[in-house]
């Protein structure tokens, strides 16, 4: 089943469970002595990358069946330190309470950059008035008891259309990682919007309606570019596009972000487990573009190995 495929199968209830994977023989043995499951859940913005080295993954070990979910970073770092998954993807670092949760917990773990990503805010394709957005703009809809409904609320020059809100709910790392960067502060935001932990609901609720404006991850706007179009933001040193080459440079500010995802030392000590992250680690530079996400440079993908490594062999 091809990664895009099984990304839109995501909407017919939760996590997608790989199979078999693109080129594996009909035996399922993939060439590979490894059995046994990997289960990973969270960030729905790392879910791409994950199904994508899964498939990989899945046609050199037929055995070996890899399960992943999004029910969006905390939600993910939830069920981690419930200890019911291995690999908790997520698209912003952990916080110090959930990390508490998981110790309290005894689940011992180790963060992984694995991938680079810009947020994106985004409109309607027949929205044909807005090229650029600027943070005290984005600030003026999005900030707690903001009235704007209107778009010529945000600026005279608009047009008096209403304004539909889409956003990441709650439990969503690109949640917390934009009203951090745009209000200020974690977690403060206006609340009468469509949110959803699965950005092909937002993608398709903002193609739907041509007074829409959302945000979300970069990858999803290059998969979807004839349902919604990417604004430019200025952060303050003028208006840029979220692209490959801004987000790396890092002139896509601020929203661009690193991406990762977080394993359990319990885990780390399955043969299987051991296996996939070795394997993304070693893959996911050269697959994370083909699903609109930013590679990583060479040393911060030699930091992720070397913690990986110092992990794995102490588990």
């Amino acid at each position: 089943m091809a990664w895009k495929t099984m990304r839109a199968a995501i909407l017919l209830g939760g996590a997608v469970l790989i199979a078999g994977g693109c080129g594996s023989d009909d035996s399922g043995d993939g060439g590979s002595s490894l059995s046994g499951a990997v289960t990973a859940d969270g960030s729905s913005t790392v879910f791409p990358i994950g199904q994508a080295v899964g498939e990989e993954f899945r046609t050199e070990n037929g055995d070996v069946e890899v399960s992943v979910g999004t029910s969006g970073t905390g939600g993910g770092f939830e069920k981690f330190c419930r200890g019911e998954t291995d690999i908790s993807n997520a698209s912003r670092p952990i916080k110090g309470e959930e990390r508490a949760v998981c110790d309290e917990a005894g689940i011992e773990m180790v963060e992984l950059e694995v991938a680079t990503d810009g947020l994106s805010v985004v409109v309607n394709p027949e929205n044909d008035f807005v090229d650029c957005l600027t943070l005290p703009q984005l600030k003026k809809i999005w900030e707690p008891d903001s009235k704007v409904d209107s778009w010529d609320d945000v600026d005279p020059s608009f047009p008096d259309t209403k304004l539909v809100l889409y956003g990441p709910g709650t439990d969503s790392g690109t949640f917390d990682y934009f009203t951090d960067e745009v209000n200020g502060e974690e977690g403060a935001s206006r609340s009468d919007y469509t949110a959803s932990e699965d950005d092909n609901v937002l993608v398709q609720g903002i193609a739907g309606d041509e007074g829409a404006l959302g945000y979300f991850g970069h990858g999803y706007v290059e998969e979807n570019q004839d349902k919604v179009r990417a604004v430019e933001v200025d952060g303050g040193d003028g208006c840029v596009a979220p692209t490959t080459e801004t987000i790396t440079d890092g002139s896509y500010a601020p929203l661009s972000r690193p991406l990762f995802i977080y394993v359990a030392k319990e885990a780390a000590a399955k043969e299987q487990v051991a296996a996939f992250v070795d394997y993304f680690l070693a893959n996911a530079n050269e697959l994370v573009g083909d699903v609109g996400f930013v590679a990583l440079p060479d040393e911060r993908v030699d930091a992720s190995v070397t913690a990986w490594e110092t992990f794995r062999d102490a588990a």
